[in-house]
């Protein structure tokens, strides 16, 4: 694995999500039916990565945590493509399971993220996860200083 070149590349949940896409390329030649859902898995799991950094690069917490935000809707919208997938039987769940494992991390990832930046946080209804956060805590005391200085 090459090293990070971007910040957003050292988030676990970022990284999480990157797997969860590369999956879902993986996936989506096995359904051979024409469905939105299909489609709108492959847009849904794109948009995940790529809302969590663009998400990371803004300075603003609010623009931050609008961008997580749609991160977040994004990973709950490929669980429900995945269960329409499966409810149409065009997949298995034995299929899906994993991927959908993969989803609740990221989904309470960015609930931690969230609960970080966003004032609204107390609405979101899964639980969340034990997301370690001390390098960006220390990353932002740097930011801190150098601002200070």
């Amino acid at each position: 694995m090459t090293p990070p070149y971007f910040d957003h590349e050292k988030l676990d949940v970022y990284r999480n999500s990157i797997t969860f896409c590369a999956w879902v390329g993986e996936f989506l030649p096995s359904i051979t039916a024409k469905t939105s859902a299909k489609d709108q898995l492959d847009r849904a799991s794109t948009s995940i990565p790529l809302n969590i950094a663009e998400g990371n690069g803004k300075f603003s917490v609010k623009d931050r945590a609008r961008f997580l935000e749609m991160a977040r809707g994004s990973a709950l919208e490929c669980a429900a493509c995945l269960d329409v997938l499966v409810a149409r039987k065009l997949a298995a769940e034995e299929q899906v399971a994993d991927a959908k494992s993969k989803l609740a991390t990221i989904v309470r990832m960015m609930i931690g993220l969230l609960k970080r930046f966003s004032e609204r946080a107390d609405v979101l209804r899964e639980e969340d996860g034990d997301y370690g956060y001390q390098q960006d805590q220390e990353q932002d005391q740097d930011q801190e200083q150098e601002g200070k200085q």
